[in-house]
């Protein structure tokens, strides 16, 4: 298997999706790093892990761009390598884009896009210096198509691809891969803990949010997306076909959006 005797560090790592791949990884011969700014959740995730002798914790604040590189030197010492990034961390919102401050905006931009990109820049050396490695960044079905209430999100998201593809092509002579994973609806608190226009949490759960994918059925989807260095992974329900839509029927997704009532 593809995780077998790798070293795999996973942002994020506290709850939710990141969580759920923290347990899925733990049942191969692999070394996990777990990663979120808070240091004690990550201990209680390690310990209902598979083989908790195999895994570090490493906490930090991906909104800290200056002290990444720093962060990575430890990461590389823990193992003495890293093969694959995984990177889960980020917030999400919920707000009108009249309605919401452009310091929302600038958060979600700051975790969103220049942490994922920084952490990722911090770590590319070593994966050039040997010639190897796998950046993989979980986007979002928004980094490919919009919709309301989501407006500092969706252009954080749209971001990562553009980086990551360009990525991609500069350092395929270096045999880096670059999956981007793309989440419909899964069943996390991400909308719970999802920024208002104020800069406040919104504290209540999306229905469509509650009826997503399990984190465990997420998870085992996302891990045969790795495994076959797929260049995107769309995972979710029904809500995957506003993808093709937005590709090949951009008028009728804006005009089926509309009329949603899905926030």
């Amino acid at each position: 298997m593809k995780f077998n005797n790798k070293v795999i560090w996973i942002t994020g790592a506290s709850s939710g999706i990141g969580k759920g791949l923290a347990i899925e990884l733990s049942k191969y011969n692999c070394k996990l790093i777990l990663s979120s700014r808070r240091a004690e959740t990550l201990e209680t995730v390690k310990n209902s892990c598979h083989n908790p002798e195999n895994i570090a914790i490493l906490p930090f604040d991906l909104a800290d761009h200056e002290y990444l590189k720093p962060v990575v030197q430890k990461a590389i010492q823990l193992f003495g390598r890293v093969d694959i990034l995984i990177n889960n961390g980020g917030i999400s919102q919920r707000s009108l884009v009249i309605d919401t401050d452009i310091s929302v905006d600038k958060k979600l931009m700051e975790v969103d896009y220049l942490g994922t990109v920084a952490l990722s820049k911090a770590l590319l050396p070593h994966f050039v210096e040997t010639q190897s490695g796998h950046f993989v960044t979980v986007s979002s079905l928004m980094g490919k198509f919009s919709s309301p209430y989501r407006s500092g999100y969706c252009g954080a998201k749209h971001a990562l691809h553009g980086f990551f593809d360009a990525l991609r092509l500069e350092h395929d002579k270096d045999n880096i891969k670059v999956t981007m994973i793309c989440p419909g609806f899964v069943n996390t608190d991400v909308a719970k803990n999802a920024l208002t226009g104020d800069g406040s949490k919104q504290q209540t759960q999306d229905t469509a949010t509650e009826n997503g994918l399990s984190v465990e059925q997420f998870s085992k989807r996302m891990l045969k997306a790795i495994e076959k260095e797929k260049f995107e992974a769309y995972i979710g329900k029904k809500e995957v076909l506003g993808v093709y839509l937005k590709r090949f029927f951009p008028k009728f997704l804006h005009w089926y959006t509309l009329r949603s009532v899905v926030r």
